[in-house]
């Protein structure tokens, strides 16, 4: 027996919405080809604007190459460690600074700052300072730590002080107040400053394999292309690293999914 009132009306009203999302879903991409098609044939050149199927086939070709995998494999391994680079520091610092107002008060002229300035400019600097394979990471890093660690900020500071005090009073364990009230105010803020941070990232990355030009990566294969006027190659490396940053944004979605289940058990 259900004992959920409405129980299967709900559902078939989410898997018909459900279904329907899809349908558009589907219909856009449609559109979208349709419309790159014609483009491509009013163009009349594969040299400015290739076809969408002579696109797929070099990004075919392109999976069987043997610097493929490297390419790839570089790439995403930059974009990690300038990651995990930021998350730690953007944690530690930001739960810091969430804590103490006169660490935020210090720290916020900072934040702005980063979130302020043209990639570009870290880029150019970031090729004085550093050597080529390095620029990618540091540009990593330095793209996504202000926005994680903005969104700490703002996990601590929107918790309930009238909790945490009363916690203090029958002085409950620290572990405790921990596990209970600090990571389930920050883990939703957290989750959306990753994701946000994963799209920023992840572009700043293959910028700066593009100006810096690493022996490995998709930015420098990107930059090859364009030299060499491949450009059905160009697009097929960008094709490529949409649908990476894809995957990694459907691992977030997955992640905030066990999340909220994890906080509602």
């Amino acid at each position: 027996m259900n004992l959920i009132p409405g129980y299967w009306e709900r559902k078939c009203l989410m898997n018909r919405l459900f279904t329907k999302n899809k349908l558009i879903t589907f219909v856009s991409v449609l559109l979208l080809l349709l419309l790159w098609k014609l483009a491509s044939w009013l163009m009349g050149s594969d040299l400015i604007l290739p076809s969408p199927e002579k696109t797929i086939a070099t990004t075919l070709s392109l999976l069987i190459r043997e610097e493929f995998i490297s390419a790839v494999g570089y790439t995403v391994l930059r974009g990690l460690t300038g990651f995990a680079l930021s998350l730690v520091l953007a944690v530690g610092l930001g739960i810091w600074a969430g804590t103490v107002p006169a660490v935020h008060a210090a720290i916020k002229p900072v934040l702005v700052t980063l979130r302020s300035t043209p990639v570009i400019s870290f880029i150019l600097l970031a090729l004085i300072w550093f050597r080529v394979e390095q620029v990618p990471v540091f540009i990593a890093f330095l793209t996504m730590f202000p926005i994680v660690c903005t969104n700490v900020i703002e996990g601590i500071r929107s918790l309930d002080g009238d909790l945490l005090e009363m916690a203090e009073f029958f002085r409950v364990p620290r572990k405790r107040i921990i596990r209970e009230l600090y990571i389930p105010g920050i883990a939703p803020f957290l989750t959306s400053g990753i994701s946000t941070a994963i799209g920023f990232g992840w572009r700043a990355v293959i910028i700066g394999e593009v100006l810096s030009q690493p022996g490995l990566g998709i930015g420098t294969q990107m930059q090859q292309a364009q030299t060499y006027l491949m450009v059905s190659e160009l697009i097929a490396w960008t094709v490529i690293a949409v649908l990476i940053s894809y995957f990694f944004e459907w691992l977030i979605t997955q992640a905030e999914s066990r999340l909220i289940q994890w906080k509602a058990s």
